[in-house]
């Protein structure tokens, strides 16, 4: 358990310096932007070089929303925070899975493994369905690996339930429909095969 308590403190510390590092570049961008430095000086060629593979990509999506590019650096900050949030929720999900079943099999707690197993798993597929729901938001292409990923994974239940439940105007239920059958699974499976003390059945 120490090691995995160790490996969960790595990625978190990981994921807040890289948030960090991040919040305090776009900082500066928007520090040497509003200061209207000499483009081609080492300082602002330097900042722009460093940045610009963040907030370009930003910009554009920016623009399809009608919204002013100049707010790239703030937008690129809660991204980051955002995707930190997502990564560690992740790692946590995933390292409580992992814990449960090693307890559950030190004690033979048979039901307990298969609980803790398919909790841990209703988990991260709520997280992949709100990921996917974020990254639609952004407009995030098919053509990303990631969103790629998310669809393919969530697609097999979001589309039943999309040609079951009509869409309220624009809006489409479905993701949200299915986070709460899932949410209602998960509460089973902690009622019934993770009921009660460890102890071998």
């Amino acid at each position: 358990m120490l090691i995995i308590d160790r490996i969960v403190w790595f990625v978190n510390s990981g994921v807040k310096i890289v948030i960090v590092a991040v919040i305090a570049l776009m900082i500066v961008r928007l520090i040497v932007d509003a200061m209207d430095l000499n483009p081609f000086a080492w300082t602002s060629r330097t900042v722009r070089r460093l940045s610009d593979g963040f907030i370009m990509p930003v910009r554009g999506g920016l623009r399809g929303f009608g919204i002013d590019p100049k707010f790239a650096p703030l937008v690129v900050i809660l991204i980051a925070i955002l995707l930190g949030w997502f990564v560690l929720q992740l790692v946590g999900t995933i390292a409580a899975m992992v814990e449960g079943v090693i307890e559950s099999t030190r004690s033979g707690a048979v039901f307990r493994i298969i609980g803790f197993i398919i909790n841990g798993l209703i988990s991260l597929y709520i997280l992949f369905i709100t990921i996917r729901i974020v990254f639609s938001w952004g407009r995030v292409s098919y053509r990303n690996r990631v969103m790629r990923f998310l669809v393919d994974v969530t697609e097999p239940l979001l589309g039943p339930l999309r040609r079951m439940i009509p869409p309220l105007g624009w809006m489409d239920i479905s993701p949200l429909v299915a986070i709460l059958i899932l949410m209602l699974f998960q509460t089973a499976v902690t009622g019934t095969l993770l009921s009660g003390p460890f102890r071998s059945f």
